[in-house]
């Protein structure tokens, strides 16, 4: 499988490019608006077929190059989660599979972030894309978007920790320049999440973290699949 992880410095998010070597079908993991055009014009120069633009959640620190990105693709279907209460071409929820190829990606349910949060498994459970569920040596937030840290806190523990340790995580966001994680890493060395779920809803009630900068725009456009309003 050909693989490649891109990053958008304005919101520290990470989109990525999953492609099958020979049918040369591929899907796109978290675009950004602003880096849709580098996207689309990687898919051309690398000869794929990009059949599917997949978001992990609705998010509110971008705007989603779904909407931009099937007009740039011809053919391109976005996804994303039923329970996430936003447009896509294609809604999806828990068990769903993602097909590109010979390779599926399993849509497992891990809300706490939002109530539409999902992570992509790979069909050999040898990678999956966390989205902001589960971040590398941290978590994402809890105090918006129908946030709860006690769900969060089982989301992680049933959906992402029972993988195996070798799995390799990507997450949605990395803000320290860290690339990847394992789950052995996380089960042992998140300082959230290796924590009690006491202790954890404890530490993420009190972040008192500042309102995402884009979050007033972001919201309301990615609940329509990136299309904002004239």
């Amino acid at each position: 499988m050909d693989f490649l992880q891109l990053f958008e410095p304005v919101s520290c998010t990470y989109t990525y490019l999953l492609a099958d070597a020979d049918t040369k079908e591929a899907v796109l993991i978290d675009p950004v608006l602003e880096t849709a055009n580098r996207d689309a014009k990687l898919v051309k120069d690398l000869g794929l077929k990009m059949i599917f633009a997949a978001n992990t959640h609705c998010h509110a620190d971008h705007i989603t190059g779904t909407g931009v990105l099937k007009k740039l693709v011809p053919g391109c279907k976005s996804i994303i989660s039923k329970d996430s209460g936003a447009l896509a071409d294609i809604l999806i929820q828990e068990g769903d599979t993602i097909k590109f190829g010979k390779y599926t990606l399993e849509a497992r349910s891990t809300p706490g972030h939002t109530d539409g949060c999902l992570t992509y498994v790979l069909n050999d459970k040898s990678m999956a894309f966390t989205g902001d569920a589960l971040l590398i040596r941290g978590c994402g937030r809890t105090d918006f978007q129908q946030g709860c840290p006690n769900t969060l806190y089982h989301s992680v523990h049933s959906k992402i920790f029972t993988l195996p340790d070798s799995c390799t995580l990507y997450p949605g966001h990395d803000y320290t320049g860290q690339t990847v994680t394992t789950v052995e890493e996380e089960k042992r060395l998140n300082p959230r999440l290796t924590k009690s779920e006491a202790e954890f809803v404890n530490i993420m009630n009190n972040l008192n973290l500042p309102k995402p900068k884009q979050i007033d725009i972001a919201v309301p456009a990615n609940l329509k699949c990136g299309i904002q309003d004239d």
